[in-house]
């Protein structure tokens, strides 16, 4: 009996070429960051990895990854959301006005921006969800509204600067309770049990895959990789510990990110956006409420996108009429440089980060190397034609 259980365990584990052929995207993104960050590590003399370098691409990046998590929903089920670089804004002037001028506590400013963001995104996806009106047309209204709106508020100055406890949202760093000398100790031990479990997630989740009779690669190769990715992230928390530890919006980054891979991997609301992304007829003729998800996923990108406009207000420690301009571009290229697909219904959490690091990198790198800002966005847009064309490439390759 334990033979036979054991070759059927065995039977769906498949070699590591065709595993690798088969989440090809994944591994190419991710081959492709590590490129990168070699790359601008040696031209940049050595300064991308030093430990202020890195922890300032935390800090530039964190609100394209926050946003991305919510931009990837809204792909996969089939839409776009052109809005949310104006949302950063608004939000960001809405703060001010709330911190600064009104003198608001922390706490309700932060619950009162949140909010503002949802309702954004609900007045949104009411006209895309229930009056089918498409959502490039909606969005691209709601830039061009609250681009005014953030000028009205602001009267066409900045508002700062932001209380204290404001900043800590964005400037501030996890405190040091563990004295390890030199190094940052609290920050080392939270990415030495991050690390930890992350390999045991991995493991249990390649267990299920065995017990379900999911194609799972070589145990060697599992092995190896997850090894490689826990190396990676206990050098990464290492050279934090060695400045100033971890800011406060990496913890906030990776537990939405934890959040939402398990939204999007583990619950039925997850699993129904991609159903609505792959086939909406289909899902509602099986009973799913196709345009209250719809109505949802804009909902929460509005959310996120209203986090992220504190993050930026809180970095920059004033409300400008400027915050956000082109932040759309990005968070939209980080999604699709990800793997997500423009028809809907493909898309992971995992690689829409991959994406947003990817072009932080290039950002961070090519000002570093002293690239001007024309030659900056003519490598974004190359390397996003790049990544579509690699998709389609392998699609059609498939079938």
């Amino acid at each position: 009996m334990s033979s036979a259980n054991t070759s059927s365990n065995e039977s769906n584990v498949v070699s590591i070429g065709s595993y690798i052929r088969n989440n090809i995207r994944e591994y190419g993104m991710l081959i492709a960051l590590v490129v990168i960050m070699v790359f601008f590590q040696f031209y940049t003399g050595g300064i991308l990895f030093k430990p202020v370098n890195l922890t300032n691409l935390v800090l530039q990046n964190s609100f394209i990854v926050v946003m991305a998590l919510g931009m990837l929903l809204v792909i996969v089920a089939g839409h776009i959301d052109l809005s949310v670089g104006s949302i950063v804004g608004f939000v960001g002037a809405l703060a001010a006005v709330f911190t600064v001028n009104w003198h608001l506590g922390f706490i309700p400013s932060f619950l009162l921006c949140l909010v503002a963001g949802g309702i954004i995104g609900a007045a949104q996806g009411y006209w895309i969800a229930y009056h089918r009106i498409p959502s490039f047309i909606v969005t691209l209204a709601g830039m061009l509204v609250f681009r005014g709106l953030t000028l009205f508020v602001l009267g066409g100055r900045n508002i700062g600067p932001f209380p204290n406890e404001f900043q800590l949202i964005s400037t501030g760093f996890v405190p040091d309770v563990i004295d390890f000398g030199a190094l940052h100790g609290t920050s080392l031990i939270l990415t030495v049990l991050g690390a930890v479990a992350l390999f045991v997630l991995a493991w249990r989740r390649r267990n299920v895959n065995v017990e379900h009779g999911i194609d799972v690669e070589p145990f060697s190769f599992f092995l190896v990789q997850n090894l490689i990715v826990a190396g990676a992230i206990l050098l990464l928390g290492y050279l934090l510990s060695t400045y100033r530890g971890m800011p406060n919006v990496l913890i906030v980054m990776l537990v939405l990110i934890i959040a939402y891979s398990f939204i999007t991997r583990r619950t039925t609301i997850g699993r129904r956006i991609y159903a609505l992304g792959g086939n909406e007829k289909a899902t509602k003729l099986s009973g799913i409420n196709t345009e209250r998800l719809i109505f949802l996923t804009f909902v929460n990108m509005g959310m996120l996108a209203g986090l992220a406009g504190m993050i930026v207000a809180a970095r920059l420690n004033s409300a400008t009429p400027k915050a956000g301009n082109g932040f759309e571009l990005d968070v939209i290229a980080a999604c699709f440089i990800g793997g997500a697909s423009a028809s809907g219904g493909v898309g992971k959490i995992t690689g829409a980060v991959i994406g947003a690091f990817i072009m932080g990198v290039m950002n961070n790198g090519m000002s570093i190397i002293g690239l001007g800002i024309d030659f900056q966005q003519m490598v974004k847009g190359l390397v996003l034609l790049a990544a579509v064309f690699f998709d389609v490439y392998n699609k059609n390759k498939a079938a």
